[in-house]
Formats: structure tokens, C-alpha cells, sequence
């Protein structure tokens, strides 16, 4: 069996895997901005970066990123169905990231959903989902590195 980085580090998985990693960079970055604390804790003030208290404005490009990152999803998918099942084999931590992933995709739907004018959730399902929707993204974040000081990837190559 060949090296899963040398799989990775090959061509264009090497870009799509940058791709992937700034897209979740913008992610987490207006994420925390939709929790006021830009503003409070003087990020704002830093020359350049005063559009980060704007909370409307990381929420519209938190979406997009959404969208961009659900768009990479469907992508990586259906590459991996069509050709990459036949020489590549993903690993544990490849199902690990995979659930979290699907957690916050989840939580994420459900979050949309709630900013919704017509639906309505009760307050403790609202705490819920956020509350689960951060804490899936802070498990993934830490995880990543976990799994980056391991060296492990998502794919072998058979």
C-alpha cells in the first residue's frame, strides 16, 4: 500500500485540500463573528478588520461559505463514488471527520432554518442547536490537529 500523503500531496488534491482548509478558515472566522465578540474585544480596531463587527455582513459571507463549503462536499463526494472508491480506501479518521462534518452540517441546516421569519423553535432547542453546532466545530478543529500531528489522512491507496 502506498502512503496516504503521497496520495494527498499529489496535483490537484493538493489544491482542493487548500481550498478546503481557507474555506474553513472564513468558516470559523465569521462564525466567531456572529457571537458579538469582534467588537468587544477590539478586533475590529485592528486597521483593515473593522468590517468583522458588521454582524450582518459575517453572516451573509458565513453563508456563503456554507454554501461554497456544501458545494466542495457534493464535489468530493461524487469524486470518490465515481472514481476513487476503485483505489482508495478511507481510513478511520476519514470516518471520525466524516460524522462530525455531518454534525455540523446538521446543526448548521437547523441554525438557517431558525433564522427563518416563519419557524419558530423552542427556546431550549434553539440553546441546543447552538450550542451543538459550536461544539461540533470545536471537536473537528481539534481533532484536525490531532490528526495532523498524527499524519493521519482521510484515504489509503489500495
Amino acid at each position: 500500500m502506498k502512503s496516504k500523503n503521497d496520495y494527498e500531496q499529489s496535483g490537484g488534491k493538493k489544491g482542493l485540500r487548500w481550498i478546503y482548509i481557507l474555506t474553513f478558515i472564513v468558516m470559523a472566522f465569521t462564525g466567531f463573528g456572529q457571537m458579538p465578540i469582534f467588537k468587544r474585544y477590539y478586533v475590529s480596531d485592528i486597521p483593515g478588520m473593522g468590517w468583522s463587527a458588521d454582524f450582518y455582513l459575517t453572516h451573509y459571507i458565513h453563508y456563503l461559505g456554507a454554501i461554497f463549503l456544501l458545494g466542495l462536499f457534493a464535489y468530493v463526494i461524487v469524486d470518490y463514488v465515481l472514481s476513487g472508491r476503485k483505489e482508495l480506501s478511507l481510513i478511520s479518521s476519514a470516518y471520525v471527520r466524516i460524522a462530525l462534518l455531518g454534525g455540523i452540517v446538521t446543526t448548521g441546516i437547523f441554525r438557517v432554518l431558525k433564522n427563518m421569519p416563519d419557524v419558530v423553535f423552542s427556546p431550549d432547542f434553539t440553546r441546543f442547536i447552538d450550542i451543538s453546532h459550536l461544539g461540533f466545530m470545536m471537536l473537528y478543529i481539534f481533532l484536525a490537529l490531532v490528526f495532523l500531528i498524527m499524519k493521519s489522512g482521510w484515504v489509503v491507496i489500495k
